[in-house]
């Protein structure tokens, strides 16, 4: 089946099964490999990506299901490879970046809750991240940055979220 959807803010169409996951079409058809499968049963948050500015698992997706849809991956935080976004280089500064598996998911979860909760608490922080798994962190380091990131827009508007 033709698929068409904007990921990433570029038009892609993909000759797919419409019953393929949106995880497996991103990774394979695509070549977006920052998602990453961790479970395959929308338990641990590493495929989650945007659809039309949700966050959803992208492993409990199929291809079908998006057609014509807007979707974001973690390759779309920033506007270029060498350019890392407010979010992402505090992921690095506060040292929320481990292994890496579970940061794709950790920083689109971030991201979608940052645009909707602009001065989050630490607890509401807490709360946001919970759908995400993270094994070696402990998220306190995950928090850190993510507060600093709200507090930081917070004083220098302008900033994009």
């Amino acid at each position: 089946m033709n698929i068409w959807m904007i990921v990433n803010g570029e038009r892609r169409e993909v000759d797919v099964p419409p019953m393929k996951r949106l995880l497996d079409t991103l990774r394979e058809d695509l070549n977006l490999t920052g998602t990453k499968e961790g479970c395959g049963e929308g338990e641990c948050g590493a495929c989650l990506v945007l659809v039309n500015g949700q966050a959803v698992n992208s492993c409990l997706v199929a291809t079908g299901q998006v057609q014509g849809a807007e979707i974001w991956t973690v390759e779309g935080l920033a506007s270029s490879p060498e350019e890392l976004t407010d979010l992402q280089s505090a992921f690095l500064t506060y040292g929320a970046v481990q292994c890496g598996f579970c940061t794709p998911g950790m920083l689109m979860t971030a991201h979608a809750y940052l645009r909707h909760n602009p001065d989050p608490t630490r607890d509401q922080i807490r709360e946001a991240i919970s759908g995400n798994l993270c094994r070696c962190t402990g998220y306190q380091k995950i928090v850190d940055a993510i507060e600093a990131v709200a507090k930081r827009r917070q004083t220098e508007p302008g900033e994009a979220p």
